[in-house]
């Protein structure tokens, strides 16, 4: 979901850079502000008791962060952490509210973007069910790679690291690594200097 600049100006929002590895708001924290990245990439995610990671969603340029939970008098379940250095446009949550119940347009533009992360959400829910670390890969390669246009084999290259998507798909770095491999040998995805072809 892209709200242009200039409008989200005219509202009222600011501009803040965050570094790698900051807080942009944190699980507890009371849903203020609409966030959306202009320039940088931000995941959602939680820590179990014993400090694992578990990645939700990666957000880059133009997408927005959080927005389900302006909708809801509901404190964040999740962190927002910059993944690289980040320039991110801040709406207040009122003039957000109102931008959406004055312009049908960016409210229809809000509801597919939240239509399309809860279809994410659907997808690994059910392959997180799955004991085999190959399917929840295929679940995480597959849906990723359904907006390419491009849908030969080996002609999506996979935006994430390992370790992303370890967090994505809830196993460990060492298992998705060792089931890549897996993967390559049987044919199903091939590594081009260092990155997944899909």
């Amino acid at each position: 979901m892209v709200i242009k600049e200039n409008l989200l100006y005219a509202m009222g929002a600011s501009t803040n850079m965050y570094s790698a590895g900051e807080t942009i708001f944190s699980e507890g924290a009371w849903p203020a502000f609409y966030y959306q990245i202009i320039k940088g990439e931000a995941k959602l995610n939680n820590y179990n008791e014993e400090g694992k990671e578990t990645i939700q969603i990666i957000i880059e340029d133009g997408q927005s962060i959080g927005e389900s939970l302006l909708f809801m008098e509901k404190p964040y379940p999740m962190n927002a952490v910059a993944i690289t250095e980040c320039e991110i446009v801040k709406l207040p949550r009122k003039a957000f509210l109102n931008l959406l119940r004055e312009d049908a347009e960016i409210s229809y533009e809000m509801n597919k973007c939240l239509s399309q992360r809860l279809y994410f959400k659907l997808i690994m829910t059910q392959n997180l069910s799955s004991q085999s670390p190959m399917l929840k890969l295929m679940a995480l390669m597959d849906y990723l790679k359904s907006f390419a246009k491009d849908q030969q084999q080996y002609s999506f290259k996979v935006p994430l690291t390992r370790q992303q998507m370890a967090g994505l798909t809830g196993l460990c770095v060492e298992t998705t690594i060792r089931t890549i491999k897996g993967m390559e040998r049987a044919l199903m995805l091939r590594i081009e200097d260092r990155k997944i072809m899909y």
